[in-house]
C-alpha cells in the first residue's frame, strides 16, 4: 500500500507541472480562440534563455530570472504586435497555423541565440526523499516535487485570482465570449491580447525552468506541451480549474498505468496512455469537465 501511495503522489505533483504547461494553452485559447501551437516553444526559449544568460555572463540564477521575464514579457509583446495584431478577425484556422510557423520560428531561434547543446539548470531545490515521509511512513517522495508543485499551485492561484476578481480578468472573460462585442463597448482588445501573451511567456518561463531542471534544458521541452493535450481534453479549453482537475488526472493515471499495467505490455505505456484516456473521454464528453457543453441541432 505505500508503494501505491508513493506512485499516487508521485504522479500528482507531475500532474501539477502539467497543469502548468496547459495553463499556458487556456489563457491563449480564452483570449484568441485558438490553440496556441507555440507554446512548447515557448517553453523551451525560456528555459534555454535563462541558462543562456548564465552561461555567457556569468550570473547567478536570481539575476538571470528576472532578466529572463523581462525577454519573455517582450517576446509575448512581439508576438501580439506581429503576428496577431494583423490577423485580427480572421478565421480561426489561420491563427492556428500562423502560430504552427511560429513555434518553428522561436524553436530556431532559441537555438540561434543560445545554441542546440543540452545545458544542465540547477535550482537550489534538492531532488532527494522528504525524510519525514521516508522515516515515519516509507514514501519516497521529492522534496524536488513537493516544490515544484508548491511553486506551480502559488502561480496558478495568482492567475485565477488575476482573471476573476480584477479588471483585466473581466475584459478577458468578455473577449472570450465574443471579440466583436467587446470591442463595441470599448475594450482595448490589443492591450487584452498583448497581457494575456506576457502572462503565457511567464508561465512558459516556469514550466521550462522546473522541467529543465528536471530533464536537462534540451529540445526535447518542446513536446512537454503535447502532454498538455490530454489535460486540456478532459479539463476543458477554456477553464483553469479544468487545466489543474485534468492535469492531476493525467500525472496520477500516467504514473499508476506505467507500474501496473506496463508489465503486462511490455513496457512505455507512460507515453500513450494519456491520450488513449483522453481520446476515450472524448467520447463521452467531448467539451471536458469544465467546458460549455455544446447543443447541436440537426
Amino acid at each position: 500500500m505505500n508503494f501505491f501511495f508513493e506512485v499516487l503522489i508521485g504522479g500528482l505533483l507531475s500532474g501539477v507541472m502539467y497543469a502548468l504547461v496547459a495553463i499556458g494553452f487556456v489563457l491563449i485559447y480564452k483570449a484568441s480562440g485558438v490553440f496556441n501551437f507555440a507554446q512548447g516553444a515557448m517553453v523551451f526559449f525560456a528555459a534555454l534563455t535563462c541558462v543562456g544568460i548564465i552561461d555567457k555572463f556569468g550570473v547567478t540564477i536570481w539575476l538571470a530570472i528576472p532578466m529572463t521575464i523581462v525577454v519573455m514579457i517582450a517576446l509575448g509583446l512581439a508576438i501580439e504586435r506581429v503576428v496577431l495584431r494583423p490577423l485580427v478577425n480572421q478565421p480561426e484556422i489561420t491563427l492556428f497555423m500562423a502560430t504552427i510557423g511560429l513555434a518553428f520560428f522561436i524553436e530556431g531561434l532559441a537555438q540561434l541565440l543560445w545554441g542546440s547543446q543540452v545545458h544542465k539548470l540547477d535550482l537550489p531545490i534538492e531532488d532527494v526523499p522528504i525524510p519525514y515521509l521516508l522515516d515515519n511512513y516509507n514514501i519516497i517522495v521529492s522534496q524536488f516535487d513537493v516544490t515544484a508543485a508548491a511553486i506551480c499551485a502559488l502561480l496558478v492561484t495568482a492567475l485565477a485570482l488575476l482573471f476573476s476578481k480584477t479588471k483585466v480578468g473581466r475584459a478577458l472573460r468578455a473577449v472570450a465570449d465574443d471579440h466583436q462585442a467587446a470591442l463595441a463597448v470599448g475594450i482595448p482588445l490589443q492591450q487584452i491580447w498583448a497581457v494575456v501573451w506576457s502572462v503565457a511567456g511567464l508561465v512558459a518561463l516556469v514550466a521550462g525552468l522546473l522541467w529543465g531542471a528536471r530533464n536537462g534544458v534540451q529540445f526535447a521541452l518542446t513536446f512537454i506541451a503535447l502532454k498538455a493535450l490530454p489535460v486540456l481534453i478532459l479539463g476543458g479549453f477554456t477553464s483553469v480549474p479544468g487545466a489543474i482537475v485534468g492535469g492531476l488526472i493525467i500525472g496520477a493515471s500516467e504514473k499508476l498505468a506505467e507500474v501496473y499495467i506496463g508489465p503486462m505490455v511490455g513496457g512505455g505505456i507512460e507515453g500513450w496512455f494519456p491520450y488513449v484516456l483522453a481520446l476515450l473521454f472524448l467520447l463521452v464528453r467531448p467539451e471536458g469537465l469544465f467546458g460549455e457543453k455544446i447543443i447541436r441541432r440537426i
